[in-house]
């Protein structure tokens, strides 16, 4: 049986063991703070002198489309000029909006973008994958499939996109080619394997829902999807001049990451609604 002694170094070296626990986990505590708060801080140096871009919603070109158009791009107007819920001295997507002013030609953007981006769009193309615009509802099987190809993605996936049915897009074909939503995806054997929902006003196309199947992610599906939509926009939609993707600072460095690798940079944003006259 263990003597008193034994049992009080034992009892110490577990009070030590504790005590050096407790300090590594307030050490890693202290870092975490340290670099949220140095990032944070960049941060608003990049806010403090990023470039400024007026964008022209041309909501007076919804008056010969089906008026669904015309709705949808007042609410957006709105929505992105609405106060932020957690720094209401700035407007919801004013600030910080991943934007990418398109040159001219395509052939100008893909050499513009990195070296990786145009070496995954070869990548898919070389494993038989292809872009079109599609039909949504041809694919809802698809679409199911690859919303549950993973739970995490930027965070964990909500659960609704999980485990309940995808449901039909009931949007109207739009009558022009200054106002539309359409999908875009990457089809290879018939089947989807990812997929775009891309909001058209104007001078502006910015990319709403854009998954991939995780299946086959690291064959560039998400690449060549995002870059073939850039071609699209030339040949279908000639006044679009800002190819947009949400918002940058709200991502995590990852998305960021990837968000630059093809133009989608910061900006500040001035909204103009185009109102009909």
């Amino acid at each position: 049986m263990p003597n008193v002694k034994t049992q009080e170094r034992a009892k110490g070296s577990l009070n030590a063991c504790c005590a050096a626990e407790d300090a590594s986990r307030a050490a890693g505590a202290w870092r975490r703070a340290f670099y949220a708060l140095k990032h944070q801080a960049a941060d608003l140096r990049e806010l403090a002198g990023l470039p400024t871009i007026d964008i022209d919603l041309m909501y007076a070109r919804t008056a010969d489309n089906d008026p669904f158009y015309g709705r949808i791009t007042k609410e957006f107007y709105v929505s992105a000029r609405r106060r932020h819920p957690k720094f209401p001295l700035v407007r919801r997507l004013t600030q910080g909006v991943a934007v990418c002013t398109l040159p001219s030609t395509f052939d100008e953007y893909f050499s513009q973008i990195e070296a990786a981006g145009r070496r995954n769009f070869k990548k898919a193309n070389r494993n038989g994958f292809t872009f079109a615009p599609i039909a949504f509802n041809d694919f809802l099987d698809d679409v199911g499939r690859i919303r549950r190809s993973t739970e995490y993605r930027q965070g964990r996936v909500p659960e609704t996109l999980l485990s309940e049915d995808v449901e039909p897009c009931a949007n109207p074909a739009s009558r022009n080619g200054y106002h539309d939503y359409p999908y875009f995806g990457i089809i290879r054997d018939d089947a989807l394997y990812a997929y775009a929902g891309c909001r058209i006003a104007g001078e502006l196309c910015m990319i709403e829902h854009i998954l991939g199947d995780a299946a086959v992610q690291s064959e560039g599906i998400v690449p060549m999807l995002i870059l073939s939509i850039a071609t699209r926009l030339k040949e279908r939609y000639p006044a679009v001049k800002y190819f947009a993707y949400g918002s940058y600072f709200g991502a995590r460095e990852e998305m960021r990451r990837f968000k630059r690798k093809f133009l989608f940079l910061p900006h500040r944003v001035r909204w103009h609604l185009g109102d009909r006259s």
